[in-house]
Formats: structure tokens, C-alpha cells, sequence
């Protein structure tokens, strides 16, 4: 099997393990088993189980900024842009293989690496969105960063929240909700005026 291709399948089989039991919990020989290889097989790929899963955390964050990335560039309406992001942050808890849990529920945080990873994972997601409230708004980069880290927090917190309430409120439901309160605060900003510049 070419090397990319190993690796891409030991980063699935980690994060099956990583995401059932945690850091501390997972073992590389459950991890070795589960993606039918050796432990030395696994370990010429990662030296060590911290270094699977931060490139784990790795892969798996850019995968979702891209998933925010896109959902922002789905449409040029914002109201439209607020309600795809906030759902990519609702599919992505509600996905089947709970990945959400490396980056929003990790049991490592008191690892400098993978602290420093997740704040990169708002910082990530916020300057994505900032430069489309800069743009409408006319508010600064560092005004529009903070109210894109708020509308991160936002969306992942009640994704999260939605999620463990275990309710009966359907998803479109809950992301509608969510994303009007999230609209009804970014809309109050007042339109940038192309002709003032």
C-alpha cells in the first residue's frame, strides 16, 4: 500500500479508537489492530501515540475549517451564510463516527500541542467569517474577528448543547433557532456604505 494511502487509513482507525475512548484511554495496539497492521507497522508512521493524535487533530481540523469554508461560500446572502454555518457546526456533531468529540470534547487540553491546536481551530474558523462581516459591515479586522469568534462560540456551543439535550427539536429546527438569533445580532450592524469610501 503506497505510504499516503497508510496513512490516511491509520489516521481512520485512530480516530474510531481516539473518539470511543479518549486520549488516555486509547491504546496504539487497539489502534494497530483496528487498522490491520503491526504496532511497528503504525509506529513508522507516528513514533508515538502523541504524535498520531495530533496529526489526527490536525487532519481533522482542517477538514472542518474547509467544512466552514464552504458553507460560507455557498451563497452570497448572508442571512443564507449564517444559516449554512451554523449548520455545518449541527452536521458535524450529528455525524455517525462523533469525530466532534477530538475537537469539541477533548480530554487532552492539558497538552500545550493540543490546546495550541484548538484555539487554532476558532482562530481558523473566525478569520474565515470576519472578512465577510469586514466586508459588509465596514467594521475593522480585529471588531470583525471578535464577532466571528462569537458566532463561532455560538454555533458550537448550542450544536453541542442540542445535541446532548437528547430533545425532540429535529435538527432544521434547531439550526433555524439558532441561526436567526445569530442573524438578528449580526444584521443590527449597520451596512457598510459603498460610496463613503
Amino acid at each position: 500500500m503506497p505510504r499516503s494511502e497508510r496513512r490516511a487509513q491509520l489516521l481512520d482507525a485512530a480516530k474510531d479508537v481516539f473518539v470511543q475512548r479518549g486520549y488516555h484511554a486509547a491504546a496504539m495496539d487497539e489502534i494497530a489492530e483496528r487498522a490491520g497492521v503491526s504496532k511497528p507497522v503504525l509506529y513508522q508512521h507516528f513514533p508515538g501515540k502523541l504524535e498520531l493524535y495530533l496529526a489526527l487533530l490536525d487532519s481533522s481540523i482542517d477538514e472542518f475549517v474547509d467544512t466552514v469554508s464552504t458553507a460560507l461560500a455557498s451563497t452570497h446572502d448572508n442571512k443564507r451564510r449564517v444559516a449554512a454555518t451554523v449548520d455545518a457546526y449541527f452536521a458535524y456533531v450529528a455525524s455517525e463516527n462523533a469525530s466532534f468529540r477530538l475537537l469539541f470534547e477533548n480530554d487532552l487540553t492539558s497538552a500545550d500541542a493540543v490546546r495550541d491546536r484548538l484555539d487554532a481551530l476558532t482562530r481558523r474558523c473566525a478569520e474565515s467569517i470576519a472578512p465577510v462581516i469586514a466586508e459588509d459591515t465596514g467594521l475593522s479586522t480585529e471588531e470583525s474577528q471578535l464577532l466571528a469568534a462569537g458566532m463561532v462560540g455560538m454555533a458550537q456551543v448550542a450544536a453541542r448543547y442540542w445535541l446532548a439535550s437528547d430533545g425532540s427539536l429535529p435538527r432544521p429546527d434547531a439550526v433555524t433557532l439558532v441561526s436567526s438569533l445569530g442573524w438578528r445580532g449580526i444584521r443590527g450592524f449597520p451596512r457598510r456604505d459603498p460610496g463613503s469610501e
